[in-house]
């Protein structure tokens, strides 16, 4: 079985469209990177490290430092599946990180984007 293209795709520039969006709805590049860390564990440094050296997605999710405990709070709609319910780790991980981003994109308080 192949593995969907996202897998190989690299995570630098998928952040860029994130950013894009993110900023199209006013919000910030800042809250795109808060999301990130508080999904994957990253920091600052570390999330740029892997944005210059062009990792692909499964890299990315595989030396993340710790993805948030609470992840299984983050349920609903993305790309026509919900997310609680995709049986690819990877692939579910993906797809927490496009609904963190498309909350922030509609509006959503952070604290209630970052489950808190």
């Amino acid at each position: 079985m192949t593995k969907p293209k996202i897998f190989g795709m690299s995570f630098a520039s998928v952040y860029s469209l994130y950013v894009k969006k993110a900023e199209k709805k006013g919000r910030t590049q800042l809250e795109v990177d808060e999301i990130i860390f508080w999904l994957t564990g990253y920091d600052q440094m570390t999330l740029q490290q892997q944005i210059d050296h062009a990792v692909d997605f499964t890299t990315f999710f595989e030396e993340a430092p710790q993805l948030n405990p609470n992840v299984s709070l983050i349920k609903g709609v993305i790309c026509g599946y919900r997310v609680e319910e995709i049986e690819d780790e990877l692939m579910q991980k993906i797809r927490y990180l496009d609904k963190l981003i498309d909350e922030l994109a509609k509006g959503k308080a952070m604290e209630k984007i970052l489950r808190k």
